[in-house]
């Protein structure tokens, strides 16, 4: 998974059986969204008969990630999954199947599940232990600071939970929660050459990508190095990204105009959210608008670093809106695909080299090697410019 993975929930599971733990209760956060819409039921029928195998646990709860899992300060959603777990609010179902059966019914898919209460209520008391199985940060530390932290303003809670939650990863670095894997701190990441050099860096997104240009590029670092200066620009408060495709792409480009003009910088980190966030409804329409507003964005930066002597690379890190149609559930693709994606370089000065084929990691080298910069020895990626 790219937020968690549910053997790692059934490992949590024997862990606590072997333990002695006698009741283990799951909060199933379903997905939807990075894998197809409506593919809950096989994986919620492989937990229910696992457990039954180590002879421990069954699923409390179902709540889609629309609600759980927002990172958008959307705190109405989080509230709803929050009153679910602490005082088991929400629509009810016998059994699990039943509850995903009946959203579907709905018209609901999985990323929208409503917060459901499967059977008798299984509420969180204080002293109780939970695990926070997402080893991915960003989308659990809403919720978990709402159910574990002293101090939280995001909505008024009615009692704070005063859980034993643990977290797979370190999900923030205020947070008190024990955490069960450390993270390796990467050395020598971009980010901190460009700062060990004396440059000056900007890194600029709206809310829905403002992690992956801070936090994420710099190796799980929350701190900015000294010299670098970060933008966020607010996503739009709209229920689902297909109603504003154009999300908040235009606000970032004069920011960033803004940015460059004033010749400050000597590396731009920018990451425009729209194809994947409203390739992620599946409406066609929409991603092709939003892609639309991406490629005006652009242009329009472009004119800018070109008179200026500046140079642009594009690329992605996982496709999404090029692939809106899966032919094998004859419905709307909202996954994220593994096709390769683009590497463009736009420059004058380097017009004439090659880009070759890579992976991820040689992007950095290949930033480094445009700005005249050595490439470390922990960086195991290679320059792509020929």
């Amino acid at each position: 998974g790219v937020h968690s993975h549910e053997e790692h929930l059934l490992a949590c599971v024997k862990a606590a059986h072997e333990h002695g733990i006698k009741e283990v209760y799951v909060h199933a956060f379903l997905d939807g969204r990075d894998v197809p819409p409506k593919c809950a039921g096989p994986s919620l029928a492989h937990v229910e008969e696992e457990m039954q195998k180590i002879g421990c646990g069954r699923i409390a709860t179902l709540c889609g990630r629309y609600y759980a899992m927002d990172r958008d300060k959307r705190y109405e959603r989080t509230r709803l999954a929050y009153d679910l777990v602490t005082a088991g609010v929400g629509t009810i179902a016998p059994t699990a199947a039943e509850g995903l059966q009946r959203a579907y019914e709905r018209g609901e898919t999985d990323e929208f599940v409503l917060p459901t209460r499967i059977g008798e209520a299984v509420t969180m008391q204080p002293k109780d232990g939970g695990i926070f199985i997402n080893f991915r940060p960003d989308r659990a530390r809403q919720l978990t600071a709402a159910l574990a932290e002293t101090e939280f303003a995001g909505f008024e809670r009615p009692r704070v939970p005063a859980l034993e939650l643990i977290t797979m990863t370190p999900y923030e670095a205020s947070f008190h929660t024990p955490v069960i894997y450390r993270k390796e701190q990467p050395q020598n990441t971009f980010g901190e050459l460009v700062s060990k050099a004396g440059l000056r860096q900007l890194r600029i997104a709206e809310t829905e990508k403002y992690a992956h240009v801070t936090y994420f590029f710099n190796g799980g670092r929350e701190e900015p190095f000294p010299g670098e200066d970060r933008i966020l620009v607010p996503s739009p408060k709209v229920a689902t990204y297909d109603l504003q495709p154009e999300m908040s792409a235009y606000i970032v480009t004069e920011k960033l105009l803004e940015a460059l003009r004033a010749h400050t910088y000597d590396a731009i980190i920018l990451n425009f959210a729209n194809a994947d966030m409203v390739g992620h409804t599946g409406v066609l329409a929409a991603a092709q608008e939003a892609v639309r507003t991406v490629d005006k964005c652009v242009a329009a930066l472009w004119e800018e670093v070109k008179s200026q002597g500046g140079e642009m690379l594009i690329t992605a890190d996982h496709g999404n809106a090029e692939r809106m149609w899966d032919e094998a559930t004859q419905g709307p693709n909202t996954a994220h695909t593994t096709n390769p994606v683009p590497l463009v370089l736009l420059s004058e000065k380097n017009k004439n080299k090659t880009l070759h084929d890579g992976i991820l990691a040689d992007l950095a080298p290949t930033l480094l090697t445009l700005m005249g910069m050595s490439v470390p020895a922990e960086m195991t990626g290679r320059s792509l410019l020929d």
